[in-house]
């Protein structure tokens, strides 16, 4: 049995946009209403079968409030799942599907500050890890003394900090991070078309991090090769011995479902010989995935 979690993340819950392959077939109703009861009915499910971190952003649409509304109508109290948010980017599509832009980063202090209380507003007590959403090298968050500042306050009253990252050069960030120090958590993309990163993770993982797999199924690209094989996929990321929570991002019930077996399927050798021809170099991968269109 693999050592990781599957928790949820709302990237595809909150919004009625998002990248993953076929994602408009996935919502029924694009209302407000209608997301919130399908984020519902998704949350429910995940809970009844034993899903216990539950991953959410300021940039995801209503996920924050989806999630908020969802707790209180389950009766959880805090400490009850792990709710965990990010800072960094604004959603700007006014919830229409062909907005020209879907999302603003802004990784400014005072932008943290706006975004920690729209957060702290909305998910209260339940909130315990907030994240630097998709830290770079060049974007200089790491190196920002107010940045800093705001985060180890944040830190020094109880709030997990961490961060997540993206692009092909995860591996440096997260080596930047583990130099700079003051972080709880690291979320990176890691799945069997893209493992550049699996060294840096391991060492996260030996510092103490909680390290959590985003994007397992390469935002549908692993889901769509035939019945199982999300499951498969997400396999691959429960079993590295550095991985705490693999975050599943389904947008249905049934998506959650299949999702879920990857967590009864024995991974070996002889799956990860046949699977390594998937790899891609990074600058490849990252490239497709910025191709990729919203719904």
């Amino acid at each position: 049995m693999p050592q990781a979690q599957i928790g949820l993340g709302l990237a595809a819950l909150g919004r009625p946009a998002y990248i993953n392959v076929g994602h408009g077939e996935d919502v029924a109703d694009s209302s407000v209403e209608g997301m919130e009861r399908q984020a519902h009915t998704v949350l429910d499910a995940a809970y009844d079968h034993g899903v216990r971190w539950f991953d959410a952003a300021r940039s995801y649409g209503r996920a924050e409030a989806f999630l908020a509304s969802w707790l209180d109508a389950r009766g959880l109290r805090p400490g009850d799942v792990t709710v965990s948010s990010k800072w960094g980017y604004r959603y700007t599509a006014g919830w229409r599907v062909d907005a020209g832009e879907h999302e603003v980063k802004d990784l400014s202090a005072e932008h943290l500050r706006a975004q920690w209380r729209e957060t702290r507003e909305l998910l209260g007590e339940h909130l315990s890890v907030y994240q630097i959403h998709s830290a770079t090298l060049d974007s200089g968050v790491l190196d920002d003394p107010e940045v800093r500042r705001e985060l180890d306050a944040l830190r020094a009253g109880g709030i997990r900090v961490g961060l997540t990252v993206t692009g092909a050069d995860q591996a440096a960030t997260i080596e930047q991070a583990l130099e700079t120090g003051g972080f709880d958590t690291l979320q990176a993309t890691w799945n069997l078309h893209e493992r550049s990163a699996e060294a840096a993770l391991e060492r996260a993982h030996e510092a103490g991090l909680v390290v959590l797999v985003k994007e397992a199924l390469a935002n549908g690209r692993l889901a769509a090769r035939g019945a199982g094989q999300d499951a498969v996929a997400l396999a691959a990321a429960l079993a590295r011995p550095w991985a705490d929570v693999v975050l599943s991002g389904a947008a249905t019930v049934e998506q959650l479902e299949s999702n879920l077996a990857a967590r009864e399927l024995a991974w070996d050798d002889e799956l990860e010989e046949r699977l390594a021809g998937l790899v891609e170099e990074p600058a490849a991968y990252w490239a497709t995935r910025a191709e990729l269109p919203w719904n």
